[in-house]
């Protein structure tokens, strides 16, 4: 109740007049009852002078009690949605919103010069490091106020507009440099104008604007003009030398030319727009000289900002109810309208859409089913969908499908296909080097001749030489790459594990790479006569379901390994290992392998501390780890690329004359 008293007691309209439209209310309602009463189903069909003797009472004349209801709920949905519609238009409120009127502290816009000059180090270590760090010191001390930033050479650009976010502004420090300036020059006439033009568009009639520069380049007329324009506006201009009094040397068409501090045009041009000058110095001497370290109280008052309490129109909230009024008033019939929507929903059948969709679309659409019917290992569905799509990227993927289903011929002609679109595409040159090494290799052999010899107690002798046999044969398969509409992977990303049957494969759907391996158990081993030799088992030998497992790796480091030759022969032939050397060096290196790879997959004590998930990494993760890093090394540190891009395409919008400074 209180609550309801207080709004009752906050009730303000915004827009009073309208409640005079309430006044016609009186006069509609008296004109549609006049109407109703005069209506009747009879006179249509029958004349008026010969209807009052065919009538009997009142009763039917009006239709009887139903008749009198309905007409009085359309009396009352009348009288509610025009009072409703004129109560909403007044603009009823019953809250207010504290808002602020105007900023008491007065706005600072920097305007740097990122012309080549600001790479000369006679401003140890140079002129753009020391104008970065004068920034930082402004964006760090400053209390209280608006901050924008502006880089000018050739032309004017924004980096930050006006905003009380300072440390936003710093975001942008580090990627100043003159390369991101889309044309050379020194405009500091552009740089002023602006920044004069932030500082309008802002609502601002007052404020400060902070040129850091070294000299003038150009008609100094021409820029003192616009310092004297915006000091006009309320603006003040002061300038911080940037440079110092020896100067420093740079080429100019060949010719050695100084560039160095020019102080009194300097100081003129802060004359003209009504500021200060100050050369820049070690310590906050320069700054505190200009007063940007202090934004300044735009009025001569102790408090705060002016602010004040906004009133908030809630008229909408009754569009509800008024919707709903006219919605009776539409039409005889509606509420049986309103029944049927209620009733529950029927599944409906669409067509695919395809229709209405622009061709890039269509392509973009066709190339997320390829890259799904791919994860589904339904290599058929995913060839037919990038055969028909254009591009590079559609070649390379239907090739990984055409070499996932054995078709390596075909998978051949798809890479070159791709390459002859794009030629510099090193997945396509190294997935088709691995279908060409893939088709020379003999066939793996079939799973069920290895479980029949593993069964089989006569074969234990030479089944790990077989398996190993039947496991190095197999070769390299090429995966899909991601593109920019589908779900495959991008090359390069971790391997993920497979099934027992492909335990000799490392697959992975979105990704490069198949390896070949080494067997697990053992490998077949025979002297230089011929004669073969048991092999070594290792100590532990690892599960079938997880051979393979963490086997993972990459296919350009395996080409490149050494692969563990055969164990030397026995007595009954040949030459023995310790005559060899080479061969010694071999069975050793065949051996730890064999070792690592047993106690890889061995389970491993959880130590404290382990991780996140309470387990150490293990080699899959690690692979993964590593092969993020090297991405992440692959990509270019370019903090000003953002910058570039934004300057340049402002730049060429200005050119066109799509934009009127």
């Amino acid at each position: 109740m209180r609550a309801l008293a207080s709004g009752a007691r906050d009730l303000m309209f915004l827009r009073p007049w309208w409640l005079l439209g309430l006044l016609g209310l009186p006069p509609l309602l008296w004109w549609w009852w006049r109407r109703r009463r005069t209506q009747s189903v009879w006179r249509d069909a029958i004349d008026p002078h010969l209807l009052r003797h065919l009538l009997q009472g009142e009763a039917q004349a009006d239709g009887g009690l139903m008749h009198r209801l309905g007409r009085a709920f359309a009396a009352l949905a009348l009288t509610v949605g025009y009072a409703t519609l004129f109560l909403a238009l007044a603009g009823p409120s019953w809250r207010k919103s504290p808002q602020p009127l105007w900023e008491d502290r007065t706005p600072l816009v920097i305007a740097l010069d990122l012309s080549q000059r600001v790479l000369a180090t006679d401003l140890p270590p140079s002129r753009l490091q020391r104008a970065r760090a004068e920034i930082a010191e402004i964006l760090r001390r400053r209390g209280g106020g608006q901050i924008a930033l502006v880089v000018y050479a050739g032309d004017a650009f924004t980096v930050t507009p006006l905003t009380e976010d300072f440390a936003n502004v710093a975001l942008y420090l580090d990627a100043l440099h003159p390369n991101i300036m889309p044309k050379r020059g020194s405009r500091t006439d552009r740089g002023i104008a602006e920044s004069a033009l932030l500082l309008r568009r802002a609502g601002f009639r007052r404020g400060d604007i902070l040129v850091i520069t070294d000299m003038l380049d150009g008609d100094e007329r021409r820029v003192e003009s616009a310092a004297s324009d915006a000091a006009s506006e309320g603006y003040r201009v002061s300038v911080l030398g940037l440079a110092s009094e020896r100067g420093a040397q740079r080429m100019v068409r060949g010719v050695a030319e100084a560039i160095r501090l020019d102080g009194s045009a300097l100081a003129s041009l802060a004359a003209e727009g009504k500021g200060r000058y100050a050369a820049v110095t070690v310590d906050d001497s320069d700054l505190v000289k200009l007063g940007v370290l202090d934004a300044q109280r735009m009025e001569a008052t102790s408090g705060g900002g002016k602010r004040g309490a906004m009133a908030i129109d809630e008229g909408y909230w009754l569009l509800p109810l008024l919707l709903l009024t006219a919605l009776f008033a539409f039409r005889r019939g509606v509420l049986a309208v309103v029944l049927l929507c209620c009733l529950p929903w029927q599944p409906a059948q669409a067509a695919d859409g395809d229709l209405w969709l622009r061709q890039d679309q269509q392509a973009h659409r066709a190339m997320q089913r390829a890259g799904e019917a791919f994860r589904r290992r339904d290599y058929a569905a995913a060839e037919r969908l990038w055969q028909n799509l254009p591009g590079a990227d559609a070649d390379y993927n239907r090739g990984n499908a055409l070499a996932r289903q054995g078709r390596y011929p075909e998978a051949i002609d798809a890479y070159d296909e791709a390459l002859r679109a794009q030629p510099n595409m090193t997945d396509a040159i190294e997935n088709r080097r691995a279908v060409v090494e893939a088709m020379r290799r003999k066939p793996p052999k079939n799973d069920r001749d290895q479980d029949r010899k593993q069964n089989d107690p006569k074969n234990d002798g030479k089944q790990d030489g077989e398996k190993n046999q039947g496991k190095s044969d197999q070769g390299q398969q090429p995966n899909a790459q991601q593109q920019p509409g589908g779900d495959p992977q991008q090359s390069g990303q971790p391997p993920k594990p497979q099934n027992p049957k492909d335990s000799g494969q490392n697959r992975n759907d979105g990704s490069q790479t198949q390896n070949g391996q080494n067997g697990q158990n053992g490998q077949q081993n025979r002297n230089p006569n011929g004669a073969q030799t048991p092999p070594n088992p290792p100590p532990n030998p690892p599960r079938p379901n997880d051979a393979g497992r963490d086997q993972k790796r990459d296919p350009q480091r395996d080409r490149n390994a050494p692969r563990p030759s055969d164990p030397p022969g026995n007595d009954g032939g040949g030459k023995n290992q310790r005559d060899d050397p080479n061969a010694q060096r071999e069975a050793d290196a065949a051996q730890r392998e064999r070792m690592e790879r047993a106690l890889a997959q061995r389970p491993r004590p959880v130590p404290s501390g382990a991780g996140e998930t309470g387990r150490p990494e293990t080699a899959q993760e690690r692979q993964v780890r590593i092969l993020n890093e090297a991405r992440l090394r692959r990509v270019p540190d370019d903090p000003g690329g953002l910058l570039r891009a934004k300057f340049e395409q402002e730049y060429r919008r200005r050119a066109s004359g799509d934009e009127r400074r």
